[in-house]
């Protein structure tokens, strides 16, 4: 007997997985299949956040299909190859996976459709599995292959019908066939401290709590980095144990928390749709600059430290070591710094966003640096967050650095945010490296 093969990448979920509901709908049997990719894993190497993430995620994906009677079979190599032996021993009619835009995926994906045509099997590939919109569906009106601008995509975006979310399978009967282990996260070299590992299971436990009630604050309190008040979401979406469409379908947008929360999955959308037609603004500038980067290996060493002293800068550097995560506030004002007040170039940021970042998602990081420097999709270039008026206006208390600094908790109120005028000893906290209005 034959069985469908679902490619597991970036969907790492059985409810409203179009790519396993096709695969169970077409065949009796169905190999769940995930390639530990040997080229994608050496690029990952120095992100052992994401790795310990993904391992933990593969994790509760095999329960969750354990639980419908099958399990995932676990490969490593080359995934044309792998994809390619497995098909010719369950004789495959096809394989599912869900569509997506980087150029390696793209790349990947030419690839296993060749490969598979030659043996008789077909490859689909299912949009809107990692979107929440398939991205090749909304298209501006002035003949442009893509949106350049978020508004009115949004405004695209809210009036999109989102499909009902997809069931899981009852059942899910899996052939015979070998499987490597899942890989142990505690074997994978030390990352952040605090980091919080999960999986479907996980994620989707955390979003009923947050439709249940916290949504509805997101609004208000989403950027002040020291209350808790993001949905944690992120790491979910980005391995795909959450589906974006289901988060969109089913928060109530006409609520001012809901409208903020699902404006940001519609900016994961928006980027998505970006690197789709211009594949290269993930390494190279959306719009140019004339303005030189600087050259400047202690200040870059200073910033990912968290020793510029500048506590505003430095709390969302530690906290991102600490946890593999950071506010979006935080993230803004620690990329401002080094790309506008620094003038280091951006890839450098990203580049390290990535390297601890649990959600470090190649279209959303890159294109919000670009955001940040000028070089991307947003017209006002010469924006520039001045952290001192940032620490004012979103912590106003020192809160949020007094738990990120403790070298400064002793420090009252928000003077906390100027140690410099409290003399502080160098040995203690460094003095600012750069200065700035305010100061």
């Amino acid at each position: 007997m034959s069985a469908s093969i679902v490619l597991f990448t970036r969907d790492l979920r059985v409810h409203d997985n179009p790519a396993l509901d096709a695969a169970c709908r077409e065949s009796e049997q169905v190999v769940p299949l995930f390639v530990l990719d040997a080229d994608l894993l050496a690029k990952v190497s120095d992100a052992p956040n994401r790795l310990r993430f993904l391992n933990a995620a593969l994790g509760e994906l095999d329960a969750e299909l354990r639980s419908r009677g099958g399990r995932l079979v676990v490969r490593s190599g080359n995934v044309v190859d792998e994809v390619e032996r497995l098909a010719a021993q369950v004789k495959a009619p096809s394989v599912h996976m869900a569509a997506d835009v980087t150029r390696y995926s793209v790349k990947r994906e030419a690839a296993l459709r060749e490969r598979l045509s030659g043996n008789g099997c077909a490859l689909h590939s299912h949009p809107a599995s990692i979107t929440a919109v398939d991205t090749a569906t909304l298209r501006p009106d002035t003949g442009r292959s893509h949106y350049a601008i978020f508004s009115p995509y949004f405004r695209r975006w809210l009036d999109t019908p989102m499909r009902r979310p997809l069931t899981p399978p009852t059942a899910v009967r899996v052939p015979k066939v070998a499987s490597e282990p899942i890989p142990d996260t505690a074997a994978i070299g030390s990352g952040s401290p605090d980091l919080a590992l999960g999986g479907e299971t996980t994620g989707r436990k955390m979003l009923e709590h947050w439709l249940s009630g916290p949504v509805r604050e997101y609004a208000d309190v989403k950027d002040i980095p020291s209350v808790d008040g993001t949905s944690g979401l992120s790491p979910y979406l980005h391995f795909g144990c959450l589906s974006a469409g289901e988060i969109a379908f089913r928060t109530d947008a006409s609520d001012p928390g809901g409208n903020a929360f699902v404006r940001q999955v519609a900016w994961r959308d928006f980027y998505h749709q970006v690197l789709a037609d211009r594949p290269e603004v993930a390494i190279e500038d959306y719009r140019g600059t004339n303005e030189p980067w600087r050259n400047d290996p202690h200040a870059v060493a200073a910033w990912q430290a968290g020793r510029t002293g500048i506590p505003m800068v430095d709390a969302g550097m530690r906290q991102l070591t600490a946890t593999g995560l950071m506010p979006g506030r935080s993230r803004l004002i620690a990329a401002s710094f080094l790309v506008k007040t620094l003038r280091i170039d951006w890839r450098l940021g990203a580049g390290y966003f990535e390297q601890w970042l649990v959600d470090g998602d190649i279209a959303n990081n890159r294109m919000n640096w670009q955001w940040m420097a000028g070089t991307g999709t947003d017209t006002r270039s010469s924006r520039v967050l001045n952290p001192l008026r940032q620490a004012e206006r979103f912590d106003p208390e020192g809160d949020y650095v007094r738990r990120w600094l403790p070298e400064l908790a002793h420090l009252p109120g928000a003077e906390i945010h100027k140690p410099w005028r409290a003399g502080m000893l160098a040995g203690d906290y460094p003095p600012p490296i750069v200065e700035f209005n305010g100061m």
